[in-house]
């Protein structure tokens, strides 16, 4: 069981430590939201998605429900409209300085855009339905359990890592310059997952 929690741990770790719109995203909240509590809507948001991708991966439903390519194009489309969408309100966010008041997202919009930058992600769905499904095959019962739950756990920390972190880079940017500036990078970052998936589904279309 060990060796099952340990693999989990590493392999979750390999997934989630590129970055990408998610985690681009959940740090963009803890460095513009007014304190941590303010954050939450879009950390929880984040973790509770991962989780219930990471399940049903291991249960090899969402394998199942790619299958049908039709349901794959609806999600994709769905998600590069919202993307879109996400990343000229991330644009336009004002973070808050010692002279001006924030204009931070609302906890609606860090629900929704925290839910379509972790369940309408191409890379997202694919590496846990690939790497974290697959490899969940090599367990049984306990370990099984136990290599879900670690994966699950890494998840967890490192989104509240992510909001803490953005939390540190505030504090020290009293001016909001950099924040400013990560909420471009952070907006630009958004637009190119959106024309990643958006180019995909014109392959699809046209394949």
């Amino acid at each position: 069981m060990l060796e099952a929690t340990i693999h989990g741990v590493i392999l979750a770790f390999g997934l989630i430590l590129p970055l990408g719109a998610q985690n681009v995203f959940i740090f963009n909240q803890g460095a513009n939201q007014a304190t941590v509590w303010r954050a939450l809507p879009a950390l929880l948001t984040a973790s509770l998605c991962d989780t219930l991708l990471i399940l049903l991966a291991v249960l090899g439903i969402s394998l199942l429900v790619l299958s049908f390519a039709w349901l794959q194009m609806t999600i994709f489309g769905i998600g590069f409209l919202f993307l879109l969408y996400m990343g000229w309100s991330v644009w336009n966010s004002t973070p808050a300085t010692d002279e001006t008041a924030a204009t931070p997202l609302s906890p609606q919009k860090q629900i929704g855009f925290a839910a379509s930058v972790s369940l309408l992600n191409p890379h997202a769905i694919l590496d846990t339905v690939g790497v974290i499904g697959t490899s969940s095959l090599h367990y049984d019962g306990m370990e099984k359990g136990a290599f879900t739950l670690a994966c699950i756990i890494v998840s967890w920390l490192w989104f509240l890592g992510l909001i803490l972190a953005g939390r540190w880079l505030k504090k020290r940017d009293r001016s909001g310059r950099w924040l400013r500036r990560l909420n471009r990078v952070s907006a630009l970052i958004i637009w190119g997952v959106a024309v990643y998936i958006g180019w995909s589904l014109l392959q699809q279309i046209n394949g």
